[in-house]
């Protein structure tokens, strides 16, 4: 967890008291039931639960992807809670880079272009936006393959592209969501290793995983279960309990 130092400064993250409720028939399904949570500058925290458990819901609300039924989301002190999809859609791009499972690259794309991608839709003029690009590629290792189609990489290199597309934006938060999922165990390590680098650098990341081994890369864990949070701590007192 962060020092005291450290929380002494407004959270990044800072999650009030919030719901997510479907309704599915007679009945309401709640998602996320009251969670609480704050994340500060630096962190590396991973979000753990099964399948079920409410932590994709959650990973939504966090990147902006959704708004909470009821509660308050403040990400770097912007009220998220109640935004219009326009606000969202504008909140993502200034502050979240995304990893996701699948890479979500375009395959008509070549390796810069995928990574300027973000910038375009953040309206960067196309010289910086190569500028930035070239240097988030760089970061990965893969400046020499920009001119390279998604599909004549391995899956590890894929995954690469896709944070390198992540920090190109500069974000203030580096939202990965199963980074490993799609990898095999060599590669998910090599992935993790990356991560972990980018979190030393100052980079602050939210992982999400069903599995506890991959929260064991983080530095502080979070454990989901039926909506709730159950367990929020050091990675060392994770591994004491599982």
């Amino acid at each position: 967890m962060s020092d005291n130092k450290e929380r002494s400064k407004a959270p990044l993250i800072d999650l009030r008291d919030i719901y997510k409720i479907y309704h599915m028939g007679d009945e309401d399904v709640r998602a996320n039931d009251g969670i609480s949570l704050k994340i500060y500058k630096g962190e590396f925290v991973a979000i753990v639960g099964k399948s079920g458990s409410g932590k994709s819901t959650l990973m939504n609300i966090i990147g902006a992807l959704d708004v909470p039924t009821e509660g308050e989301y403040y990400l770097g002190g912007e009220d998220v809670s109640d935004m219009t999809d326009d606000e969202l859609a504008d909140i993502r791009n200034r502050m979240i880079g995304f990893i996701f499972q699948q890479y979500n690259l375009l395959p008509k794309l070549n390796l810069l272009e995928n990574v300027e991608l973000p910038l375009q839709y953040a309206g960067v003029a196309p010289a910086e936006r190569k500028e930035r690009a070239m240097r988030s590629l760089e970061r990965v290792g893969l400046e020499k393959k920009w001119k390279n189609m998604p599909n004549q990489l391995s899956g590890g290199q894929q995954q690469r592209v896709s944070i390198a597309r992540a920090l190109a934006g500069d974000p203030s938060l580096i939202l990965a969501d199963e980074p490993t999922g799609a990898l095999d165990s060599k590669t998910g390590k090599e992935v993790l290793g990356f991560l972990k680098e980018l979190n030393k650098e100052g980079n602050t990341i939210v992982m999400i995983t069903h599995d506890p081994s991959i929260a064991m890369n983080s530095k502080r864990v979070v454990r989901i279960m039926d909506g709730k949070i159950n367990f929020d701590g050091d990675v060392k007192e994770y591994a004491a309990i599982i």
